[in-house]
């Protein structure tokens, strides 16, 4: 099978960043499913792992959100069926979606939403479990919800999904962050009740609130003292990044709780509960198919294949990327 794979840790702008390998189709598992990947799409964890994962010469396939079409399944699989339509977010202890076929557990993936395309469908898995992640298991938030949650990169990969989850969920009230027009006019469109810049954070947030019942970060350096100002006592703080030496004292005076989400928990330690991410994309799958969600695909590159992913990774590490950047077909 054709794929898309890298050798060893490099800039995207080295020519031997990516490469077009062809290797052996997969073998499911007991409880996989084979999948023929129809388009994938890039996250920063993507160009992350390129840029840091030395992988020691051997071909390493990167890529996570894929959707695709069943074509094998293990002897214990009892979710899918061969002919079965998915999207899904794969792992990092597995080679990556970026090749024609690949095999996931049939508990992280979900049955792609009819009304979507495989293209429209692989921009949201990834971002979608952290989003739903961040509200159900770390906030902890019901259809009852009330409150404001403050988005940091509102028209980010996450930020774009979870503005949308945010309201068909919860009652919260949501501002979301975004320094440019185009980026502001996104977030808006997704449903932000506002949106204000970034910069000068404290005082833009203030500007439209007194103060917030959670944060959702996914660039926490040299906010916490921003975190501390604009949260209530007793308020929430969900991170996805890794900064190092966090200095989080400023949040001890108000009791300020600090959540750490990572998508890849359930999967990566086989946890009791692993069937629940593929609960949450089935139950995302209904809300797009009752028109309450939509798809973050904003830009689609075709064939799937390294020059074009590498036009995806320089796009995604830019800093400038609105939505999901997604790969269509080999």
């Amino acid at each position: 099978m054709r794929a898309v794979a890298y050798r060893k840790a490099l800039p995207i702008t080295d020519p031997d960043a990516l490469e077009d390998v062809v290797l052996s189709v997969p073998t499911p598992g007991p409880r996989d499913l084979l999948v023929r990947v129809e388009a994938v799409s890039v996250n920063p964890v993507d160009t992350a792992f390129r840029a840091k994962a030395d992988p020691g010469g051997q071909p390493r396939v990167l890529g996570f959100d894929a959707a695709g079409v069943v074509v094998a399944i293990g002897d214990e699989v009892t979710l899918f069926r061969p002919g079965d339509e998915v999207y899904y977010a794969g792992t990092p202890d597995r080679q990556g979606t970026n090749a024609e076929y690949h095999v996931v557990d049939e508990r992280i993936a979900g049955p792609k939403p009819r009304r979507l395309s495989f293209a429209e469908a692989a921009a949201l898995p990834l971002t979608t479990i952290t989003a739903y992640e961040t509200l159900r298991d770390c906030f902890r938030l019901t259809a009852d919800s009330s409150g404001t949650l403050l988005i940091l990169g509102g028209a980010g990969g996450v930020g774009s999904i979870l503005i949308q989850l945010v309201r068909a969920l919860t009652q919260l009230r949501v501002v979301a962050t975004a320094s440019r027009p185009e980026s502001s006019s996104w977030a808006r469109q997704l449903g932000a009740h506002e949106v204000v810049d970034h910069n000068d954070l404290v005082r833009n947030v203030h500007a439209v609130a007194d103060s917030v019942d959670y944060i959702f970060s996914p660039h926490t350096t040299g906010r916490i003292d921003d975190f501390a100002a604009l949260l209530r006592p007793g308020g929430e703080v969900t991170m996805i990044d890794g900064p190092s030496n966090l200095n989080l004292l400023p949040l001890r005076p108000k009791s300020i709780s600090l959540h750490l989400e990572s998508m890849f928990t359930r999967p990566l330690h086989r946890t009791p509960d692993m069937i629940a991410q593929h609960e949450l994309l089935a139950h995302v799958a209904e809300l797009i198919d009752a028109g309450a969600v939509r798809s973050t695909m904003t830009t689609e590159f075709s064939p799937i294949n390294a020059t074009t992913i590498r036009k995806a990774h320089e796009l995604t590490e830019s800093g400038r990327a609105i939505g999901k950047t997604v790969l269509v077909g080999f």
